[in-house]
């Protein structure tokens, strides 16, 4: 048995792990980064949900106007930075006794291309009033 075809083999297949490594390391990269990125949107969702329920639950109080859910929802958001940044917020539909709000909120991007998601959340509640004793509601 000769040394000289392993040697040969073995000069031939130089480089073989480096190529593939080349080839697969961005794919996996990218599949990585695109898990960051579906767990950001997911927490931004959650954020701005929970950020929405306590807007809805300051402007449904009696007495309460529109601007106390507004200021609730911009102060939530304002503790997460730029995880989940306030678009916009709407009261379409609300009227003396249901508030109604659309909260709206930029996840924070990774990845080129994604950095235009934006998150809308709707949520209403009845507003809270005064019934007498013995009254019907």
């Amino acid at each position: 048995m000769s040394l000289r075809p392993v040697l040969l083999h073995a000069v031939r297949d130089r480089g073989a792990v480096v190529l593939g490594l080349a080839i697969v390391f961005p794919i996996v990269l990218t599949a990585v980064m695109l898990v960051v990125q579906a767990s950001l949107w997911w927490y931004a969702d959650q954020v701005a949900l929970t950020a929405l329920r306590e807007g809805v639950d300051a402007g449904r109080e009696l007495g309460a106007t529109a601007d106390a859910g507004d200021g609730r929802v911009a102060e939530f958001l304002g503790r997460f930075g730029r995880l989940a940044q306030l678009d916009s917020v709407d009261h379409a539909g609300s009227d003396d006794e249901v508030q109604k709000m659309t909260v709206t909120v930029r996840p924070q991007s990774v990845l080129p291309f994604f950095d235009g998601l934006r998150i809308t959340e709707t949520l209403s509640a009845p507003r809270e009033r005064f019934v007498p004793q013995g009254a019907q509601p």
